[in-house]
């Protein structure tokens, strides 16, 4: 049975519709704008705690409209233990959930919550997995997520200014939902913003106890995905990092730093997929 629905989703900036719901998985595609770049209304002043309040609603409205991975699923077993002491970044709190879909992607928002998608899952091992998990908490704890939504939710959704009462955030209508998912799509981030979401996903992962190789581990399966889906700009897999810089580049520092450190690189292990 086919179910139509105009669901979208986030990323880390990485936020894609879903046009269809079958009995297996979710197919995501990316929405079509419905209009051109709007520039951030200059009038219009958010607080911190109405920020809050969008953040809530849009990570509650995407866990309601997408598939979450039951807490005895494999897929939430897995990243449970894979996560497992990885709870705060710089004051905020992490959360972690499994979007059984076809797509292979992941995303990050504001407020801390991490989504996984079950088909990077079967493609990544664990350190793979760790180094997508480190970078994203990277731009959580420098507020580049939150810098982020702050600025395309003044460019799409509340382009005209807000209605609130007495501070409280008005609730976001399904176009302005689907507005501020179209931009957080389009959303990049600086070279300086990236650079210092891989230190600091190297360093969170060290603290942890983690073996900091998979931010490089995670970079060079993006490399390979990239090379096998032939590096189209504008692939999906090209938005689950940015490419700036270059992941060559990435690569590289983090290699190094990881090699000059004395750990020892983990044995890679060949996921199911690859088999």
């Amino acid at each position: 049975m086919n179910i139509k629905k105009d669901l979208l989703r986030a990323a880390a900036l990485v936020l894609l519709s879903l046009l269809e719901v079958t009995p297996v998985m979710a197919q995501f595609n990316l929405k079509k704008a419905v209009s051109g770049a709007v520039k951030a209304t200059k009038a219009v002043t958010l607080t911190d705690e109405q920020m809050a309040g969008y953040v809530k609603e849009y990570i509650d409205w995407m866990d309601t409209h997408n598939q979450v991975c039951a807490e005895d699923s494999p897929y939430t077993i897995r990243l449970a233990k894979l996560t497992e002491g990885l709870t705060d970044a710089d004051g905020i709190t992490l959360n972690f959930k499994v979007y059984h879909v076809i797509d292979v992607n992941a995303f990050a928002c504001a407020d801390g919550s991490i989504r996984v998608f079950s088909s990077l899952m079967d493609i990544m091992s664990d350190e793979e997995l760790l180094g997508v998990i480190g970078h994203e908490v990277g731009h959580i704890a420098h507020r580049d997520s939150k810098k982020g939504f702050r600025t395309a939710l003044l460019t799409s959704a509340l382009k005209d200014g807000i209605s609130s009462n007495g501070g409280k955030t008005a609730a976001l209508t399904e176009s302005q939902l689907g507005n501020l998912s179209e931009a957080l799509v389009n959303a990049t981030y600086s070279q300086k913003q990236e650079r210092e979401a891989d230190d600091y996903g190297y360093d969170f992962l060290k603290r942890a106890g983690k073996n900091p190789w998979a931010m490089a581990l995670s970079f060079r399966k993006l490399k390979k995905m990239q090379e096998e889906a032939g590096a189209a700009k504008n692939s999906k897999l090209n938005q689950l990092f940015s490419t700036h810089p270059d992941l060559d580049v990435r690569i590289k520092r983090m290699e190094e730093r990881a090699t000059s450190e004395g750990i020892e690189k983990p044995e890679t292990i060949v996921t199911t997929a690859e088999q």
